[in-house]
């Protein structure tokens, strides 16, 4: 399924030595891939950023007892991230985000199932070094 983002085409922030630099294409962009290639470092960086910017909403393991389909339900124009997404996304949760025309969200998780996503919402993450820093972005998966 691909929908144009309704929040932003673009995330940067910097940390320290990393920066985090997404393009986005689609309203959902699930970033999977293997283990320690980055993608929960990212999720902290933007969970950071998201601290001092509204519009950005993140949600992790620490979130496992709450309900987050209604969490997400209840909020307009964000940036939803969510990490973990394999133990924290029912299937409910699934299909309300693939039909939530409101928000814009970045699933990180192995698992796309009832999100009715096509090749074009999955992403991996990519590491370059540029001098001194470390730069994630995403690629397209297949």
């Amino acid at each position: 399924m691909k929908s144009r983002p309704v929040v932003t085409g673009h995330f940067t922030t910097v940390h320290t030595s990393f920066i985090v630099d997404f393009v986005f294409t689609n309203n959902i962009t699930i970033l999977t891939g293997d283990s320690g290639t980055g993608k929960t470092a990212s999720f902290s960086f933007i969970r950071e950023y998201a601290a001092l910017n509204p519009d950005i909403l993140c949600l992790n393991y620490l979130d496992y007892q709450k309900d987050i389909r209604e969490i997400i339900s209840q909020v307009e124009r964000k940036l939803i991230v969510i990490d973990n997404a394999d133990i924290l996304l029912d299937d409910d949760t699934r299909k309300h985000i693939s039909l939530d025309g409101k928000n814009q969200y970045l699933i990180i998780g192995r698992n796309p199932g009832n999100l009715f996503a096509t090749k074009e919402n999955l992403f991996e993450l990519v590491s370059r070094k540029d001098g001194e820093q470390t730069v994630f972005s995403i690629k397209p998966y297949l």
